[in-house]
């Protein structure tokens, strides 16, 4: 399906940001394929089949260990952490990819908020309060059409600009096992 935005107007005006109300963090671990997303930076080098998987440490972080295919065709990978902001339920989150050693540094962690997900975890949106980051994420490689345009309903009338959102190819699944210790 291609994402189409022409019924989709951006609100003059929006509303504040919210992340939604409650999260099941254990329900939310897992893998996950990268739908579309807006364009950023640190994913310029991506390509397609861009995958995330979420794990809990002993210490109630997450491990954050993303992939995606370059346009060589080689796999890419990044280990992060996450941590939730508030209580257990909290579906804002900070997330950081630099090392360990420079987790104190307040600038390191980025907004990761769960802004909108089905009853049965299998489609997400994510942002941040700014607005400039949006991630849309599936537990499959291609999501629900009816589903998915739900969805981008939804994410214009709270605000967002959908001209500026990319579809991510997923070509080829690839194995999220890291090569790192």
């Amino acid at each position: 399906m291609a994402l189409s935005t022409s019924s989709f107007g951006q609100v003059s005006s929006p509303p504040v940001l919210k992340a939604v109300d409650s999260l099941d963090l254990p329900r939310y671990l897992g893998s996950w394929y990268e739908i579309a997303k807006f364009p950023n930076w640190f994913q310029k080098k991506c390509k397609s089949d861009t995958k995330a998987n979420y794990s809990l440490r002993s210490d109630a972080s997450l491990a954050v260990f993303n992939q995606c295919r370059l346009e060589n065709g080689q796999v890419s990978d990044a280990l992060g952490t996450a941590k939730q902001i508030g209580d257990a339920k909290s579906a804002k989150l900070k997330v950081r990819f630099a090392p360990d050693w420079l987790s104190v540094i307040p600038f390191v962690w980025g907004d990761y908020w769960v802004i909108d997900i089905d009853a049965a975890y299998q489609l997400v949106a994510i942002s941040e309060p700014k607005r400039e980051y949006l991630w849309i994420l599936s537990r499959t490689p291609e999501a629900d059409d009816r589903q998915l345009n739900e969805l981008l309903l939804r994410l214009s009338a709270n605000g967002f600009d959908l001209s500026k959102l990319e579809r991510t190819p997923q070509k080829q699944d690839i194995s999220l096992t890291s090569s790192r210790p």
